[in-house]
C-alpha cells in the first residue's frame, strides 16, 4: 500500500482528491492537514466522504509527513515550495498541485506569482506533470509539478497540430471557459451565487497566470517559442472548462487522423468523431479530455475544442494518475469512473 498524505485537504481541489485516493485499492490514507479545522472530522466538513474517510484533520505541526511515501499539495501558491526540500530529503515523493514548480524560468515565476521562490534548484529538477508528454521522466521523478487546469485542456489540444508542424506557431489563440470551482473554495463576491449566476465574462485579458505555464509546454513540443494569445471567461457552472482553440493551417494535413494517431494509447484522450462538439458535462466528475477537432468552410483556420473537469483531469484526477505512474501501477487505477449526467 501507498501511504499517502495531504497538505490542505479543505479546499474544492482537496475535497476532489480525497474522493479518488477513498476509492484506490493500492493507497492508504495517513493524514490530511489543516491548521484551521485540526481535529474535525473529514467526514463532518464533508458529509459526501461519510464512511470512506474516517481521519481528522491533523495540524501541520503534529503531522509527520515524512512517514509517507507520498504526500500531495493541495494548497494555495507559495507553500509546497517551503516543505518539499524536508520531505524529498526524507525519501518521500512530493505531487504538487499549485503552481511552485511549473515554470523552469524562476524570473518569470517571481514575476507572475509575486513572492521569491524558496528553492529555485528544485523547480530544476521538478517533471512537468502531463502524462501525455512526459510519462517516463514522470515514472522515476520525485518531484513532480501537477498542471493547471486551462494548460491542460490548452496543450492537449494543441500538441499534436504543432508536433505535426501544421500550423502557425506564431499566432496561436485559445479562448477558454472554465466553472466556477476554478477559483477555488473561497468567499469573495465575484463568486457568490447572484455575481456568477446567469452571468459571463472575461477576465485576466492582459495576462493570467496560466499562460507562461501554457507557453512553456507548447515551446517544449514545438522546440521553439510560440506566439499565444488567452483570454479566460468565468462561466456560471460549477464544473467545467471548454477550451476553444485556432491556429492557422501551414500546409495540408487530415486532422482528424492526426489527432485519432496522437492519442490512439491515451487512456484520458478521447478524440471524438469528425463534427462533433465535445459538452463539458460529459466529462463532469471524470479523469478524461475530450477533443474534437474542425476546419471551417475548409478554409486555413483549424479549430479544436477540447473540454475537462477542471477538478478531476485539470487537479485531482490528474495528479492520481501522475500517481499511478510514478508506483508502477496502472495508470487507470481508481480513474476509471463513468462521468456524471445530469
Amino acid at each position: 500500500m501507498i501511504k499517502v498524505g495531504i497538505v490542505g485537504g479543505t479546499g474544492y481541489t482537496g475535497v476532489e482528491l480525497l474522493r479518488l485516493l477513498a476509492a484506490h485499492p493500492q493507497v492508504s490514507l495517513q493524514v490530511i492537514t489543516s491548521r484551521a479545522d485540526a481535529g474535525t472530522p473529514v467526514s463532518q466538513m464533508f458529509p459526501s466522504l461519510r464512511g470512506y474517510v474516517d481521519l481528522p484533520f491533523t495540524h501541520p505541526d503534529q503531522a509527520h509527513l515524512e512517514k509517507c511515501d507520498l504526500v500531495f499539495f493541495a494548497t494555495p501558491n507559495g507553500i509546497a515550495m517551503q516543505q518539499a526540500r524536508a520531505l524529498l530529503d526524507a525519501g518521500v515523493r512530493v505531487i504538487d498541485l499549485a503552481a511552485d514548480f511549473r515554470i523552469k524560468d524562476i524570473a518569470v515565476w517571481e514575476k507572475w506569482y509575486g513572492m521569491t521562490h524558496a528553492c529555485p534548484d528544485l523547480v530544476a529538477e521538478a517533471v512537468y506533470g502531463l502524462p501525455e508528454v512526459n510519462r517516463a521522466q514522470i515514472k522515476s521523478a520525485r518531484l513532480v509539478a501537477n498542471p493547471g487546469c486551462y494548460p491542460t485542456a490548452v496543450q492537449l489540444g494543441f500538441i499534436p497540430l504543432l508536433e505535426a508542424g501544421a500550423i502557425a506557431s506564431d499566432s496561436l489563440i485559445a479562448d477558454a471557459k472554465s466553472g466556477v470551482s476554478g477559483a477555488g473554495r473561497k468567499a469573495e463576491i465575484a463568486y457568490l451565487f447572484s455575481e456568477a449566476a446567469d452571468n459571463f465574462k472575461a477576465y485576466g485579458v492582459g495576462g493570467h497566470r496560466h499562460l507562461p505555464e501554457i507557453r512553456q509546454g507548447l515551446a517544449r513540443v514545438l522546440g521553439n517559442p510560440v506566439g499565444l494569445t488567452f483570454v479566460p471567461h468565468l462561466t456560471p457552472m460549477i464544473r467545467g472548462i471548454h477550451a476553444t482553440l485556432y491556429g492557422r493551417l501551414t500546409r495540408e494535413v487530415d486532422l482528424q487522423a492526426l489527432f485519432e494517431q496522437r492519442y490512439a494509447s491515451e487512456p484520458f484522450v478521447d478524440v471524438m468523431p469528425s463534427g462533433s462538439l465535445p459538452e463539458t458535462h460529459s466529462v463532469r466528475g471524470a479523469n478524461h479530455c475530450r477533443i474534437a477537432v474542425h476546419r471551417p468552410q475548409g478554409g486555413d483556420t483549424v479549430v479544436v475544442l477540447s473540454v475537462i473537469d477542471n477538478l478531476v483531469k485539470g487537479a485531482a484526477g490528474q495528479a492520481v494518475q501522475n500517481m499511478n505512474i510514478m508506483f508502477g501501477l496502472p495508470e487507470a487505477t481508481a480513474l476509471n469512473n463513468v462521468p456524471l449526467l445530469p
